[in-house]
């Protein structure tokens, strides 16, 4: 009885073995497909429940010297860098030295809505203080008092919480308030509360003049056209978007913040309860994925794109750092895809597109004006150098073009985002009817008005 018993357990294992070492091949090959067709290029985690499935580099490292990718490369993490903001004033407000009701006038007067604007609005970005980035890009390096001084120039986007924008304006001011109440740099904040107790050696902020393993950011990068980007200097994204990281000390942030490490489960489970207004909590993007919560944050900077998911229930990691520009679509539907095979659920390895040409008589009969109903959206659509353009509205407010590729006379793919899909509807005289739209699995028709 006992050999049987033991002849089972061998088996057992060996059967868990099997179904883990195809799980790693299926991650591996899905990565590997995007990164063979050039749409990937850099570093990947997976790990479940303590055990890293997957932590591989892919493609080129720096082009100069034909170095490589690895698990020990350094990347900047850009937008990533807010989990580890708010987590800094969550421990603030855990050690009792500030609340999240404070007002942001407590710490800076002269701001619009001042006195409203608390500290729980600038985390969850409800603040109204409108986002720099998006008023102007050609800041190279500031700091605190020069920043302070252009934030309070901005026109608010609205009244603190009675909307929802996405503003790096308002984690940058987190970081210099953080700086106020610990006594310390950011930087030095950061340093002492949370790299240094997880061990996370290979972080820092001034990826400019760091040596060592680092990878260099690119603009373009393919087989003809090795173009490095511009490295933004760490003292303009700050506390927003300034970290360097790898894909290992991710897994050990991620360790932390699952045993409550830096902060206590009471607080941390806030920061990842959306507001009502979002489905953004304290320097989280919240989600649901096959039943269980996701948490996680992306980010793009000139050279680099990331993201950095969770599933706190099921203990899963998935880390995606990617030194090409222009890269954060690809890294999230890699990790999409990721969390499909880690959960069994059909999922799709990319295939090389090749865009055929049309005649312009063709396109033409595709300009005009599409809506889909049910969520009040319109799509215009218009021809531009022979290329169709794309650019969706809402509310009055239009959102990025699009150039649409033709696979054949009626179907098209974004050539930014190959997984969006476009499929022309029309009837037998040669009219249009519609479009029918393919993104993240989620098909929308749009009905042409006009």
């Amino acid at each position: 009885m006992r050999r049987f018993f033991l002849v089972a357990i061998a088996l057992q294992v060996a059967i868990c073995t099997l179904a883990q070492d195809s799980t790693v091949r299926k991650l591996d090959g899905l990565v590997s497909a995007y990164a063979q067709l050039g749409r990937f290029n850099g570093t990947v985690l997976v790990s479940r429940q303590g055990n890293i499935l997957l932590q591989k580099g892919y493609g080129v490292k720096n082009a100069a010297d034909n170095s490589m990718n690895d698990i020990d490369t350094r990347f900047q993490i850009a937008s990533v860098t807010k989990s580890f903001t708010a987590a800094m004033v969550l421990r603030l407000v855990e050690m009792k030295r500030m609340k999240l009701t404070d007002k942001l006038s407590r710490y800076y007067r002269g701001f619009p809505y001042g006195d409203s604007i608390t500290i729980e609005n600038l985390l969850s970005h409800t603040s109204g203080l409108h986002n720099f980035t998006e008023q102007d890009t050609s800041i190279r390096e500031t700091d605190e008092r020069r920043m302070v001084a252009y934030l309070k120039t901005l026109q608010p986007d609205f009244a603190p919480g009675t909307n929802w924008h996405y503003s790096n304006s308002g984690y940058v001011m987190l970081g210099y308030i953080i700086q106020k109440v610990s006594g310390m740099s950011y930087w030095q904040a950061v340093r002492k509360y949370i790299f240094q107790p997880l061990q996370m050696k290979d972080s820092g902020f001034d990826f400019a003049h760091m040596s060592g393993n680092k990878a260099i950011g690119y603009d373009v990068l393919n087989d003809a056209v090795k173009e490095p980007a511009a490295v933004t200097d760490s003292t303009v994204p700050f506390s927003a978007g300034a970290i360097y990281s790898t894909v290992k000390d991710l897994y050990r942030w991620h360790a932390g913040l699952q045993s409550y490490k830096v902060v206590d489960s009471s607080l941390m489970n806030k920061a990842y309860r959306p507001s009502t207004l979002h489905n953004y909590g304290y320097g989280w993007q919240t989600d649901s994925i096959y039943g269980k919560k996701m948490v996680s944050h992306s980010g793009s900077i000139t050279g680099f794109g990331s993201n950095f998911a969770r599933i706190p229930e099921d203990d899963i990691c998935i880390a995606v750092l990617s030194n090409r520009g222009g890269s954060t679509f690809d890294v999230q539907h890699i990790t999409d895809r990721l969390l499909a095979i880690l959960y069994q659920q059909p999922y799709s390895i990319p295939v090389k597109r090749v865009p055929v040409t049309l005649n312009e008589n063709i396109l033409k009969r595709y300009t005009g004006t599409y809506e889909i109903a049910e969520i009040h959206l319109t799509v215009e659509m218009s021809i531009n150098n022979d290329l169709l353009i794309a650019q969706p509205s809402k509310d009055g407010h239009r959102g990025p073009t699009s150039i649409m590729l033709p696979m054949n006379d009626t179907q098209f793919y974004d050539r930014r985002d190959e997984e969006i899909e476009i499929n022309f509807d029309i009837d037998t005289n040669g009219k249009v009817r519609g479009v029918t739209i393919l993104q993240k699995g989620m098909r929308r028709y749009a009905m042409k008005i006009k």
